[in-house]
């Protein structure tokens, strides 16, 4: 009886050597059944360990995002032109100052072959500090100012 080719992943290192494998597999261009069959089980084994080590729900949609953008080697102009709006935007919500569209978070989703959710959650945004914020004095402050009048 033949040895069976594949476990289940169970290391970081088995889990590497697949996703090597699979790309390798994927390159190739080899269309056989056989090929076929092996890229299926990889793809199943690399998104059983995912599902059981990646703990996306702990982690900011924007620290994710920006992970993934590591892990793909892109850039914010890459980004900008998958989600189709300018780099300002695409600066704008890497630095929380945006929030993530329903169409973005589809477009992450689709891209890096994760579930909406993981984008789909809430976070704080950094919004700038009004240019005026201190122009304007606070009532009680007024209300001493011009009780004397």
């Amino acid at each position: 009886m033949l040895g069976i080719p594949y476990k289940v992943i169970k290391t970081i290192t088995q889990y590497k050597q697949y996703c090597r494998l699979l790309e390798a597999l994927v390159v190739s261009g080899t269309k056989t059944r056989v090929v076929q069959d092996e890229i299926e089980l990889l793809s199943l084994l690399i998104e059983k360990y995912d599902a059981d080590h990646n703990s996306f729900s702990e982690t900011d949609p924007i620290e994710l995002l920006k992970s993934l953008m590591n892990e793909h080697a892109m850039k914010a102009v890459d980004l900008a032109n998958l989600l189709g709006v300018s780099e300002g935007l695409v600066s704008d919500m890497l630095n929380y100052k945006k929030g993530l569209s329903k169409e973005t978070i589809r477009l992450l989703a689709s891209r890096f072959k994760l579930r909406q959710e993981a984008f789909n959650r809430p976070y704080a945004l950094r919004l700038p500090a009004k240019k005026n914020a201190g122009a304007l004095k606070p009532r009680k402050e007024l209300q001493k100012k011009y009780a004397s009048i």
